[in-house]
């Protein structure tokens, strides 16, 4: 990928990622960390809402009809990985219940929140 095209990627998924935020936001929940890094893996979104902490994925594509897709691409492993590395840092969420949610988003429609979309095996 040319590094223009890199820079339009990077502010395409930015730009979800706050439009995902806000999304979240309405629904109630607080946002804990953004693009949470660790080795091996890296979550877009952390968020609490009551005893529940959800790690999110941002999926967005510029058309709706290329989403369905974009599900089947999340790297479950490496999301997995950091959250478990998250957790292993913030013993105060030791008693929330942990979820894995994905975001998906497309222009001119409404997000897609698909909770619970993974487990830990």
């Amino acid at each position: 990928m040319r590094t223009d095209q890199r820079a339009q990627a990077e502010k395409f998924g930015r730009r979800a990622e706050f439009w995902a935020k806000c999304y979240l936001l309405l629904k109630g929940f607080r946002i804990i960390h953004e693009r949470f890094k660790a080795r091996g893996g890296e979550i877009d979104l952390i968020v609490t809402r009551g005893k529940t902490l959800a790690f999110v994925e941002v999926k967005a594509r510029r058309k709706r009809t290329m989403l369905a897709e974009a599900y089947e691409g999340v790297r479950q492993d490496r999301i997995i990985n950091a959250a478990r590395y998250f957790l292993s840092q913030n013993p105060q969420y030791s008693d929330y219940t942990i979820r894995f949610d994905v975001i998906g988003l497309a222009p001119f429609v409404w997000p897609v929140h698909i909770v619970d979309a993974f487990q830990t095996n």
